[in-house]
């Protein structure tokens, strides 16, 4: 399943294509990639035909963009003034939630691109939109596995007032707003209102392992399992060890590992074990090429030289040292 540094990768290469486009036309070729819209309370393609793009936002492995209506579009080109400097003025009520699942792709394509029908294509979504700088442009929701989907969502406010994911340059009233179906999911370490007291505080109550708790979205964002095993790797940690029996020092040596092995994998844009996972362009990820554990098993550690091994754990695996990630004893202090 695509991580942080994933869609983060796929929300850079978004935000310059759509940030000020506006939506021309939507194609919806699969229903069930809409199974997360409430067809009730919106139209899915009525809503979108029209609107104009305000940003990209992403908090943890969730993707939005926050939409202006399209009369506030219409208002903007008849006063004669650049809409997209006016709509990132503006509120947005609404956005466009993507979620990626297992297999979901979000590609950038030109006019003339083939459909749904050419051979190999999973192609559910089309969005035909026009930018006043590049154009008209795909915008494509590909997934093959059909596990992540696309829905227009209610935006509300925030409970801390800041800004609800990180969106690049981009700033306006929508910034601290967030969709209803993001709200419950927490804050990302790469997100600077992060708060790393209150995680702290979190892990201190918590007798769950470790890794159970950073794979919790609910307690911290973006961390699935390659980056949860990467990262207890690189502070000697047994992914079983009790959250509670951390000291405050191991809390911020962890942290501390979590950032830079995301932004280790941002760097080298993401990680790609096939053809399910690639940025805007089709291009894949090759932090593959960095893994020191996941994935690694019977090959030697790096740091030690002890084949790692491969552990059940909520049904998937952790992968570790047995050397170097031994489960110790500790009270909290």
């Amino acid at each position: 399943m695509p991580e942080l540094p994933e869609v983060e990768v796929v929300r850079a290469g978004l935000a310059p294509a759509v940030t000020g486009a506006r939506v021309a036309a939507v194609e919806v070729f699969d229903r069930r990639a809409l199974r997360r819209h409430d067809h009730v309370a919106v139209d899915f393609e009525a809503a979108l035909t029209g609107a104009r793009v305000l940003a990209a936002v992403r908090r943890g492995k969730f993707l939005w963009l926050p939409l202006a209506d399209a009369s506030g579009s219409r208002a903007a080109e008849a006063s004669g003034l650049d809409a997209s400097r006016l709509d990132a003025r503006a509120s947005s009520a609404r956005a466009l939630v993507t979620h990626l699942g297992m297999s979901g792709q979000v590609l950038l394509r030109t006019p003339g691109h083939p459909g749904p029908e050419a051979p190999g294509t999973h192609l559910r979504v089309r969005l035909h939109i026009e930018h006043p700088t590049h154009g008209e442009l795909l915008v494509d929701f590909d997934d093959q596995r059909m596990f992540g989907g696309m829905a227009i969502d209610r935006m509300v406010p925030t409970s801390d007032g800041a800004p609800a994911g990180y969106s690049g340059a981009v700033d306006g009233p929508w910034a601290r707003s967030i969709p209803t179906q993001v709200a419950h999911i927490a804050r990302d370490p790469l997100d600077p209102a992060f708060d790393d007291r209150a995680f702290a505080g979190v892990l201190a109550r918590k007798r769950s392992e470790i890794k159970r708790v950073l794979l919790d979205q609910t307690v911290v964002s973006g961390i699935g399992n390659i980056y949860a095993d990467e990262s207890l790797w690189r502070v000697r940690m047994h992914p079983q060890q009790p959250a509670a029996s951390l000291s405050g020092r191991r809390v911020g040596d962890l942290l501390v590992a979590v950032r830079a092995v995301l932004e280790q994998a941002l760097a080298e844009g993401g990680t790609s074990f096939d053809e399910q996972y690639v940025n805007v362009n089709g291009a894949s990820g090759y932090f593959a090429h960095s893994l020191n554990v996941y994935g690694q098993q019977g090959h030697p550690c790096p740091r030690c030289g002890t084949p790692i091994v491969r552990e059940a754990f909520m049904n998937r695996s952790s992968h570790r040292c047995p050397r170097c990630q031994r489960l110790r004893a500790g009270v909290r202090r």
